[in-house]
């Protein structure tokens, strides 16, 4: 496996966990629930994805604009996940605040998918893809 394969592994995740939560209504068990996974999952992957993705990528002149990019949007995102964790669940506002950070997230890991991985496949060794990924993994194991 390498590290893009990785990163979508967990992309996944969290479109599906977005899908789920966007569909929740009221201050259910199941919305606080699917958030605290969310929130525990987007700050677990910003992390690793950051020390073993982004930051190889800043060594590098092609991709380094990009790793910045992506690292501005994580903080974007924690700061959307704050408002949303100060706004009562049953809410209207609570809604529509989720549904932005569902944008956030869907509009960055497009980014990634499509943008980010190209560059970072040009400007990345075959043996750093595969390290990076182990590297990440075990991250992701140790901290879940």
């Amino acid at each position: 496996m390498n590290i893009f394969e990785a990163l979508r592994k967990d992309h996944e995740i969290q479109r599906d966990l977005i899908d789920q939560l966007v569909k929740t209504s009221g201050d259910s068990d199941k919305r606080k629930e699917l958030f605290d996974k969310l929130k525990k999952e987007l700050a677990l992957h910003e992390d690793a994805e950051e020390r073993h993705f982004y930051v190889p990528l800043l060594e590098v002149d092609m991709t380094q604009e990009k790793a910045r990019h992506g690292i501005a949007e994580h903080h974007e995102m924690d700061e959307l996940v704050e408002k949303i964790e100060e706004t009562d669940r049953s809410s209207s506002a609570w809604l529509v605040y989720m549904k932005e950070l569902a944008h956030q997230i869907e509009h960055h890991l497009d980014e990634e998918e499509q943008e980010v991985f190209q560059l970072a496949g040009k400007a990345l060794k075959e043996t750093e893809k595969k390290n990076l990924a182990m590297d990440y993994q075990d991250y992701m194991k140790e901290n879940r």
